[in-house]
């Protein structure tokens, strides 16, 4: 999917939200596990209950590479089930990976070959040569970490360098890698006072913001500072939407958040200064 096609799906939508399928067996509902597959079906019933009103899913590998082989097999069909709204779904593996450059190759061919991902989280810690194979790939996108939105997040990413915090010279940096059409950058809802100086860095760039919601991010905040013509924002909410309820209408509770999350961004995407 290229940026042309993203923004007209947001504005399509009326929707910047990204549902997070961070999907936990133990949290899930216990009628689900009479199934072979619990996971999936989970997933099928959120993203049944949410594709008209979410512009990405976005799942967390960590909760599928944890149960192995099975995990596996359960992003698989997940992302099989994803394709028949290929056109109106944009998707995110938050893998986080980051390595040497013949390493990245090999994730970047796993994420957007395999899998069929439209974009990948990636790490910058390792510099250039381990981020570009990812962006080798045309109509793909690498989601770079730029500002978590983890209490750590404090140990490194605001240490001074001398020329700026060090998570602005990443955000700098990597603006020669990528250009807007390739590259977002991961920034969370935690650090709202943070916003209005990195769109100013990055004013033609998709951010990606976690944090809002369970985190305690605030949705008002980061679209009044992080909005830019486009939109320019991706809000991922996880807990707060697929976990709404534990009975057995969890579909129904899910799509009575996502809704009240999308009829907020409806309001930011007509506000007059977007």
């Amino acid at each position: 999917m290229n940026k042309t096609e993203l923004v007209g799906l947001i504005h399509k939508k009326q929707s910047f939200l990204c549902v997070g399928l961070d999907t936990d067996i133990n949290l899930i509902p216990r009628n689900l596990h009479k199934h072979a597959d619990p996971v999936f079906e989970f997933n099928k019933a959120i993203i049944d209950a949410t594709h008209d009103l979410a512009i990405a899913y976005k799942p967390n590998l960590a909760f599928y590479e944890s149960m192995g082989l099975k995990g596996w097999e359960s992003l698989e069909k997940t992302m099989q089930y994803l394709e028949q709204f290929k056109d109106s779904v944009f998707t995110i593996a938050d893998a986080k990976r980051g390595d040497i450059g013949n390493t990245s190759k090999m994730y970047a061919k796993t994420f957007f070959e395999h899998f069929n991902f439209d974009s990948v989280t990636v790490a910058p810690y390792m510099g250039e040569d381990s981020v570009t194979p990812f962006l080798e790939y045309k109509n793909k996108w690498v989601i770079l970490l730029g500002l978590t939105s983890n209490k750590g997040s404090s140990d490194f990413q605001f240490l001074e360098t001398g020329e700026g915090k060090l998570y602005e010279r990443v955000i700098k940096k990597a603006q020669q890698w990528g250009s807007p059409e390739q590259l977002m950058f991961v920034i969370g809802a935690t650090h709202p006072e943070e916003f209005k100086n990195i769109r100013a860095m990055a004013p033609g760039y998709f951010f990606l913001v976690p944090g809002v919601g369970a985190q305690g991010g605030d949705m008002e905040k980061i679209c009044d500072n992080g909005m830019n013509n486009e939109c320019g924002l991706i809000i991922n909410s996880a807990r707060q939407i697929i976990y709404a309820s534990n009975g057995e209408d969890f579909a129904d509770a899910a799509r009575n958040t996502a809704l009240y999350t999308q009829q907020q961004m409806t309001k930011y995407l007509n506000a007059p200064n977007t």
